[in-house]
């Protein structure tokens, strides 16, 4: 089966040799800290995960200084949430019936090692210092949400920790649940939703951020090559891709100006030799110039496309609003999407500086972490909106389905409908990854 194959391949790699190094680790490590009961009132255990936990968590109270605003904001969040949660909701509903319906073939986005959101394992999301920080900045943000907004609707928190499961899987803050059961359903909705709001404000801002910061960038004017028409003369000369035209007929080139200046000149039949730089190799082409698509121009054709600094930093920075937000949810899925979107986003092997030039030392590292900020924050926000248990989605739908019910009377019927539609959720999850190998055994 392919997913054996992908699995197998993944533990024989450099990579997955390490990954079963940090296993064998923190096995080492799991034992020895259960068996040994030392540091038992910093560490927990929930099957293998490894719970790191502190009680000195009296910096949540400072937030009380300001409850009101942050009350109205996380009033707000549960609204933004609520919303979220319904049309994910409805999407994967809608997701799972197609399935059934056209029962497709198992894709690379549902392989084994592509189901967690885990940088350099998931093989669409790099495992760059970036990322990482990223993951753990949303960890983070996501559970002091939480531990603030107790605090601020007068739940004492008892601890805050991280999960670890080989790596950090998660963060957590531990509100007191006798004072958390005696809250009013409103703070209780504002607690759950608060890590969900910080999730979605700080990927927004962090889009925001990157889109701004692409639009400081100056466009160059290299002639580099982005895509070679099939059966195109520079295609049937092995001009390769990602190159930079360096000399035509043996003529410097410095820009795409200068370039189609010299082209301008030619004809379709006229033999061309056409010098290109890739790596700081050169190689040169010969090429037979065809005539234009449609006759557009009376010169010769090359079949070259390139780059567009200016167009790139143009769609960037028109990027940002939904539309633009989903295309970059789904972007690291869908490489062929916008390749210029993702190399100017911080992907492996790109390289922005090729068409738009740094304005300070570090800036595309620091893009390349505000995209993987919002783009992973977003993504869990959306994730725990889930009206399902047990993700904070599914505990403010309980709440709002308790508010409901109570009202009629018929509050005993709120555990059914929550725990029906968790389970609705649930299968359909399970079921966009495991059906399409069931199809096609």
């Amino acid at each position: 089966m392919d997913w054996v194959t992908g699995v197998l391949e993944a533990l024989t790699s450099p990579l997955g040799q390490l990954a079963l190094l940090l296993v064998a680790i923190y096995v080492a490590v799991v034992v020895y800290l259960k068996w040994s009961g030392r540091f038992a009132d910093h560490v927990m255990f929930y099957g293998p995960i490894l719970a790191l936990r502190t009680t000195k968590v009296g910096f949540f109270d400072i937030f009380r200084r300001i409850a009101w605003p942050l009350r109205l904001y996380a009033g707000l969040g549960v609204v933004a949430v609520a919303i979220v949660s319904f049309v994910f909701a409805v999407l994967l509903l809608f997701t799972f019936q197609l399935l059934l319906l056209t029962r497709p073939e198992p894709t690379q986005i549902i392989a084994p090692q592509n189901i967690l959101l885990i940088p350099g394992v998931n093989e669409f999301v790099p495992g760059t210092v970036a990322v990482w920080l990223a993951l753990v900045i949303t960890l983070v943000v996501h559970e002091f949400g939480h531990g603030i907004l107790s605090r601020v609707e007068g739940i004492r928190v008892k601890a805050a920790g991280v999960l670890l499961a080989v790596i950090p899987i998660g963060a957590f803050v531990e509100p007191d649940e006798e004072e958390l059961e005696k809250a009013s359903r409103g703070a209780k909705m504002r607690m759950y939703g608060a890590g969900i709001t910080n999730n979605f404000v700080v990927g927004l801002l962090s889009i925001f951020l990157m889109i701004a910061l692409v639009g400081m960038a100056v466009p160059v004017t290299t002639p580099m090559i982005h895509g070679i028409y099939q059966n195109s003369p520079a295609f049937n000369a092995s001009v390769p891709q990602d190159s930079v035209v360096v000399a035509l007929n043996g003529t410097p080139v410095g820009d795409r100006e200068e370039l189609g200046r010299l082209l301008a000149s030619s004809r379709p039949g006229d033999l061309t030799s056409l010098t290109v730089e890739t790596v700081g190799n050169r190689s040169m082409h010969t090429l037979t110039l065809a005539p234009w698509p449609e006759n557009a121009h009376p010169s010769g054709f090359m079949g070259i496309e390139y780059y567009d600094g200016a167009a790139l930093q143009a769609y960037v920075k028109q990027s940002f609003n939904p539309m633009g937000l989903l295309q970059y949810l789904f972007m690291p899925f869908n490489p062929s999407s916008d390749a210029r979107a993702l190399r100017i986003l911080g992907f492996p092997g790109a390289s922005a500086s090729s068409y738009l030039e740094a304005p300070f030392t570090g800036f595309w590292s620091l893009v390349h972490l505000l995209f993987w900020t919002g783009w992973i924050n977003l993504n869990v926000g959306i994730f725990n909106a889930l009206p399902m248990l047990p993700f904070d989605g599914g505990y403010i739908f309980k709440e709002g389905v308790n508010a409901v019910l109570s009202r009629i009377r018929l509050e005993r019927l709120s555990p059914y409908i929550v725990g029906g539609l968790s389970w609705l959720m649930a299968v359909a999850m399970i079921s966009l990854i495991v059906l399409p190998y069931l199809f096609h055994l």
